[in-house]
């Protein structure tokens, strides 16, 4: 996977996030990030990155993601470690 294609990938999720009143709930708790930063930093890899790693960190939410989106429940974590350096951290 290409840096371009994570993007791709980390756009799909931001946009289910911002699609889903409760699950944008949960992420602005975790974070602290508002739906306007989420908006204007939509291009930042940092950004992007940490909404993958909000859906890497619970994976009924990361399914749901997936689904809705129409995305292979492994697409997610190969589009994080293209991201904001590669930094990753598995969980097994």
């Amino acid at each position: 996977m290409n840096e371009e294609q994570a993007k791709t990938i980390a756009l799909q999720a931001l946009s289910y996030l911002l699609g889903d009143e409760d699950v944008l709930q949960r992420f602005m708790d975790l974070s602290g990030v508002d739906p306007s930063d989420l908006r204007a930093r939509a291009d930042d890899p940092a950004m992007l990155a940490g909404v993958l790693d909000f859906f890497l960190g619970f994976e009924p939410q990361l399914l749901q993601m997936c689904e809705a989106m129409d995305l292979s429940a492994d697409l997610p974590a190969q589009a994080r470690r293209c991201l904001h350096g590669g930094q990753f951290e598995e969980w097994s």
